[in-house]
């Protein structure tokens, strides 16, 4: 796909970027930043990025590419695949020395391959100076050793999305706030016809973001400060018991989900809640005028953020993507200049706000986009880079919690545990065995 085949139209986002722009010391102007990378003689760059879910996101995003081709003359090819594609591309790609010069990666994936990274130090610390800083979460996930493997782009923010109607048959005047009366609305819910729907499957995201919130929100750890292995404990145990209790209420077949499964059932009128980002409410929103069962639904949907369990306060892992730069790549500059025009504003503002509330800004400066009061919905999802806990707590950020991570190791602990594979005890065992292989202290 390449964006100069496109029709790209833009949005409300010109207004939100001058409120945001007037902010800003310095001249959006690529030619005019105080930092500027010269592109290579006939550079050109292939990025490959993840599919979107929200369409807004890829429209700004190939907008703001094209403007960096009119100011430089450098083409961007921009390819995208499929979300459970990204980590193994990604690894590839770092291994075998060839593929894209950019990528968008997920998690602590930059730190299994870090030494195949280009070092864009320079340009984080500038883009966080600027911009007020980078949120602590994203920045961990782009950072080695003291240094920027990657920049920070964005937090995929993940929140329970709802029938209102449907909650209120069921004898709830408001979304329960914690855990245990989260259970009982999802009890109520299946019997009125209503099942809830979690991703027990190999998502990415959504796989991810409910297994680390059922463990953290009952005290539960995959590592400990020192990065050892702590799966196997009390609080974990707790986390597997409720997980099979709330897994009675689900519809069939959450285990075999991806991060798209709960979104179409979810639209298709099957479920009356499930774990997501702005996607599915996005998707309800702009088609309501094509199908009127839509209209419905999107006038039902509403958000919060997952309820708190016996911790006592919110846990939630959420979905960071880091823009990455191969080493292999023969114009590291034109790739640095790239990532700095769509990091600053006007650029960034645009995306953002083009978003519709799905890719949540990393720079504090950003905080403020308009498209976090424009509806009521997206609320949930406006702090998800700033509130974020980052894989593999307590333990520090590194190859095995991010391996740990890339071969689901707590995904699947749940999986076997709430569909009958295997006892508590046993799934708990089993995650602790194959969390050592990448854990060796």
């Amino acid at each position: 796909m390449k964006f100069t085949r496109r029709d790209v139209i833009r949005t409300t986002a010109g207004a939100a970027a001058g409120v945001l722009g007037s902010r800003f010391a310095g001249s959006p102007a690529f030619a005019q930043q105080a930092l500027t990378y010269k592109p290579e003689d006939g550079a050109k760059l292939r990025l490959l990025r993840w599919s979107p879910f929200v369409q807004g996101d890829e429209d700004q995003w190939l907008a703001n590419t094209k403007r960096f081709t009119e100011a430089t003359g450098v083409e961007v090819r921009v390819d995208k695949e499929s979300w459970e594609d990204i980590r193994p591309k990604a690894a590839v790609a770092a291994n075998v020395g060839s593929g894209p010069d950019l990528m968008f990666v997920w998690f602590d994936d930059p730190h299994q391959y870090p030494d195949k990274l280009h070092d864009v130090s320079e340009l984080g610390e500038y883009l966080g100076a600027k911009y007020g800083g980078w949120h602590e979460g994203p920045k961990q996930y782009a950072t080695r050793d003291g240094k920027f493997v990657g920049l920070p782009l964005a937090t995929i923010g993940n929140a329970i999305v709802y029938r209102e109607s449907w909650v209120k048959e069921a004898g709830f005047s408001e979304f329960p706030k914690d855990t245990a009366g989260f259970l009982d609305l999802c009890k109520a819910l299946q019997a009125k016809g209503h099942p809830a729907g979690f991703t027990h499957g190999h998502g990415v995201g959504d796989g991810n973001n409910y297994a680390h919130w059922l463990l953290w929100s009952h005290g539960g750890q995959m590592v400990d400060e020192s990065g050892k292995v702590a799966i196997n404990s009390p609080e974990t145990l707790k986390a597997i018991e409720y997980a099979q209790e709330l897994y009675k209420t689900f519809i069939p077949g959450t285990e075999s989900w991806l991060d798209v499964n709960n979104n179409r059932a979810f639209l298709a009128g099957e479920l009356g809640v499930i774990a997501n980002g702005i996607s599915a409410y996005n998707t309800a929103k702009i088609n309501k005028d094509k199908d009127p069962k839509l209209t419905e639904i999107a006038k039902d949907i509403r958000t919060t953020n997952l309820p708190i369990g016996p911790v006592g306060k919110s846990v939630e892992l959420f979905q960071v993507t880091t823009a990455v730069i191969f080493d292999y790549t023969p114009y590291p500059n034109a790739a640095k200049a790239y990532l700095q025009f769509m990091f600053e504003d006007p650029q960034m503002s645009d995306w953002i706000t083009s978003s519709a509330g799905y890719c949540c800004q990393t720079l504090k400066a950003f905080d403020n986009n308009p498209v976090w009061t424009a509806d009521p919905n997206n609320a949930a999802y406006a702090k998800a880079s700033a509130t974020l806990r980052p894989n593999g707590y307590a333990g520090p950020l590194g190859y095995a919690s991010a391996a740990t991570m890339a071969d689901y190791v707590l995904v699947d602990m749940f999986a076997k545990a709430v569909t009958g594979q295997a006892t508590p005890q046993e799934a708990m065992e089993e995650a602790e065995k194959r969390a050592n292989r990448y854990y060796r202290v």
